[in-house]
């Protein structure tokens, strides 16, 4: 039998997430697939750094949490295809998450209006929930 957790432990675990990482973290789209782990060295073309609002997640609820409010830029870094993210604390020097991103409907760990970036123009993310395992 596997460990399952109460909904009560996996909310707490994924609102510890939003303590951790910290308020106004910086949320980096690049281009490519992510490195090995968050310890790597970045990869790929930086597309878009945007600081995330100072409260960046919705609190848990049901084993899930979700982004809160609007998490936009009205001008992208840089010119390529967005292949991943890296969530950094608000001095952009920890990197504390990274997974993939696709458009919306892909199937990314992260999902945003258009995966294919031009300096200047504005983005959005659409989607992004963390789930809890162990249910």
């Amino acid at each position: 039998m596997a460990v399952q957790l109460s909904t009560a432990v996996r909310n707490g675990r994924l609102d510890s997430i939003e303590t951790v990482v910290g308020t106004s973290p910086i949320l980096e789209i690049r281009s490519g697939a992510p490195p090995a782990d968050c310890a790597a060295a970045d990869s790929g073309t930086l597309l878009a750094s945007i600081t995330l609002p100072s409260d960046w997640m919705n609190a848990a609820s049901n084993g899930s949490k979700t982004k809160a409010g609007t998490w936009q830029d009205a001008s992208a870094d840089g010119t390529g295809t967005a292949g991943h993210f890296r969530l950094k604390d608000s001095g952009g020097t920890t990197c504390h998450m990274q997974g993939t991103v696709t458009a919306t409907g892909g199937g990314g760990d992260m999902t945003v209006d258009n995966v294919n970036f031009a300096a200047g123009q504005p983005f959005t993310v659409t989607t992004w929930t963390l789930t809890d395992a162990n249910a």
